[in-house]
């Protein structure tokens, strides 16, 4: 009988220890706080500023582009994750005039041969005044359905070739190792983060 009580009363402190827990950390992440927002839209901004040093100096031609566009939404670190299927993710920062006016999430699938995580930096170059209101009044986007996007090319020179970059919106994709060229943006999401 003692044994029988003991369980039931340690059974009962049992949970109510996990559901106070439990509802302690969801309390945590449901409310964040204006601090933590702010630190994290300056953590961003940090790595954006980083990401568009890089491009400068690894994409010659780059600087050209950038100064025609409108504006330009960086994403810093796409983690790719998966094996054969898979997905990405990242958060980034919308500037406008050298200032960020919103902060964003990416998001696609990823089909193929995939094995392990691997990272790039994203740029997407508005360079249409159209285009980039188009992006700003969304409340999500899609590339390939709402916009025409085009990865930018290398030519001969070893420039940009930005005859050839005709497409409202842009994109640099780089990884540690440099330009990338063979890659297909069709279907990757952009949201508003909330921060």
């Amino acid at each position: 009988m003692q044994r029988r009580a003991f369980m039931c009363s340690a059974t009962a402190s049992f949970s109510i220890t996990a559901l106070g827990l439990a509802g302690c950390t969801m309390t945590r992440d449901q409310a964040p706080t204006a601090a933590t927002d702010m630190s994290k839209r300056q953590s961003i901004d940090a790595s954006v500023d980083g990401t568009i040093s890089r491009v400068y100096s690894a994409v010659p031609g780059s600087r050209e582009l950038v100064a025609k566009s409108q504006g330009m939404l960086v994403f810093p670190s796409v983690v790719e994750v998966g094996f054969v299927v898979g997905g990405q993710y990242g958060e980034g920062a919308l500037r406008v005039g050298g200032t960020s006016v919103g902060y964003y999430s990416t998001v696609s699938a990823a089909f193929g041969f995939l094995a392990g995580a691997q990272s790039k930096a994203l740029v997407f170059l508005f360079l249409t005044q159209d285009a980039l209101n188009q992006f700003r009044q969304s409340k999500g986007w899609t590339a390939g359905a709402d916009a025409s996007v085009a990865v930018v090319k290398v030519g001969a020179n070893g420039l940009i070739d930005t005859t050839s970059a005709t497409a409202p919106v842009q994109v640099i994709a780089l990884t540690n190792a440099g330009l990338m060229g063979n890659l297909s943006l069709e279907g990757t999401k952009v949201s508003p983060l909330s921060i």
